[in-house]
C-alpha cells in the first residue's frame, strides 16, 4: 500500500491507544479523590506526569500542595491539563483529534462503520472543557471515552479487511502499548522512591503499594493477579505479571509477541535493510523479556533498555515502511 496510507493508519492506531491508556489512568486517579489520603493522590499525579515526561502546570513540584485543602483544586487543574489542554500534544482531546484526522484522511482504507464510530466519539468530546465534566462526574467521562475507543477497536476487528492496512494498525497499536507499559512502570518505580516510608502494618491502602493496585486495574489485570497469586498485592509479582506474562492482553510480553507476528505477516519492506533490522530488534525485545527478565538482577535497568528499544523500533518501522527512498524500493 502507499506509504502515506500506512503512515495514516499507523498513527491513527497509536493516537487512539494513547488516549485510551490516559483515560484509564485518569479514571482511576479521579476515583481516588474520594477516599485516598492527599499523599497518595499526589503520588498518582506525579506518576502520570512522569510517564508523559511532562511537568505539571506549576512552577515546580513544590506547587503540588499535599494538604487535603488543596487536593481537589490541584486535581481540577491537573485533570484539565491532561484532558483538554490544547498546548499539551498528549492530552486526551488532542490524541482523539489526531486519531480522527488520520482516520478522515484514510477513509478509503477503513470501513464505514469504523469512521462513524470514531467520528461520533470525537463529536462528543470536541466542545467540552474541564468545567463541563468536573461538575458532574469526571470518572464517567473517562470511562465513556475509553469505552468509545474500545468500541472502535471492536468494530475494526469485526469489519476491517485483513490486508496491509490492518497490519499497520496493529503494529501502531502494539508499539504504542509496549512504550506505554515500559514508560508507566519506570515512572512508578521512580516515583515510588520519593514516597516517605510508611508503617508496614498500615496495609496496602496507605502505602506506595497502592500504586501497583491502580496499575493492575489500568491494564485490567487485577482479577488475573488474584487468580495467579493472591488478594495481597506484592510489587514484584505485579511487575512480573505486567511485564512477562504472555497470557495477559496488556502485558509487555504479549504486545511484543503480537508485534513480531504482525511484522512477519506484513511482508518484505521496500527498504530491505531497515525491514530486516525491525524484525531483528522486535525478536531481540521478545527474547529480552522472555529469557533475561526472570533472573535479571536490575529490573529497572532492563525496563529502561526495553523502553529504549521500543522507541528505536518506531524509528525503524518508519524507515522500513514510511520514510524510505522510493528509488531504492524493489520493482514488483
Amino acid at each position: 500500500m502507499l506509504s502515506r496510507s500506512a503512515q495514516g493508519l499507523y498513527w491513527m492506531s497509536r493516537y487512539l491507544e494513547r488516549a485510551a491508556h490516559l483515560c484509564r489512568l485518569l479514571e482511576l486517579q479521579v476515583e481516588a479523590l474520594v477516599d485516598r489520603p492527599a499523599s497518595m493522590i499526589h503520588f498518582g499525579w506525579r506518576r502520570i506526569y512522569a510517564s508523559q515526561d511532562r511537568r505539571p502546570p506549576f512552577e515546580d513540584d513544590a506547587g503540588l500542595d499535599e494538604s487535603d485543602d488543596f487536593t481537589l483544586a490541584d486535581a481540577y487543574t491537573l485533570a484539565g491539563d491532561l484532558t483538554f489542554e490544547r498546548s499539551n500534544p498528549e492530552s486526551i482531546r488532542n490524541c482523539l483529534a489526531a486519531g480522527r484526522e488520520n482516520a478522515r484522511q484514510m477513509r478509503h482504507c477503513i470501513s464505514a462503520e469504523m469512521w462513524t464510530c470514531l467520528n461520533l466519539a470525537w463529536l462528543r468530546v470536541r466542545d467540552l472543557d474541564i468545567e463541563d465534566i468536573w461538575k458532574v462526574s469526571p470518572e464517567s467521562f473517562y470511562a465513556r471515552t475509553r469505552r468509545d475507543i474500545d468500541t472502535f477497536v471492536g468494530v475494526a476487528e469485526a469489519t476491517m479487511y485483513r490486508g496491509e492496512g490492518w497490519r499497520f494498525m496493529q503494529i501502531g497499536r502494539f508499539i504504542e502499548r509496549a512504550q506505554r507499559v515500559t514508560t508507566v512502570l519506570l515512572a512508578q518505580l521512580a516515583t515510588g522512591k520519593r514516597m516517605p516510608d510508611t508503617d508496614p502494618n498500615a496495609g496496602l491502602e496507605t502505602g506506595p503499594e497502592t500504586g501497583w493496585v491502580a496499575l493492575l486495574r489500568t491494564w485490567q489485570a487485577f482479577d488475573a493477579y488474584r487468580q495467579r497469586y493472591s488478594v495481597e498485592v506484592r510489587p514484584d509479582q505485579a511487575l512480573d505479571l505486567l511485564v512477562a506474562d504472555p497470557l495477559l492482553p496488556g502485558s509487555l510480553a504479549r504486545s511484543l509477541e503480537t508485534l513480531v507476528r504482525e511484522l512477519a505477516a506484513i511482508g518484505p519492506s521496500p527498504n530491505a535493510g531497515a525491514g530486516a533490522a525491525v524484525e531483528r530488534l522486535a525478536g531481540r525485545l521478545c527474547a529480552l523479556i522472555r529469557y533475561e527478565w526472570p533472573d535479571h538482577p536490575d529490573r529497572p535497568a532492563l525496563l529502561a533498555e526495553a523502553r529504549a528499544h521500543c522507541l528505536h523500533l518506531h524509528d525503524l518501522v518508519s524507515a522500513a515502511y514510511i520514510d524510505y527512498d522510493p528509488g531504492e524500493a524493489p520493482v514488483r
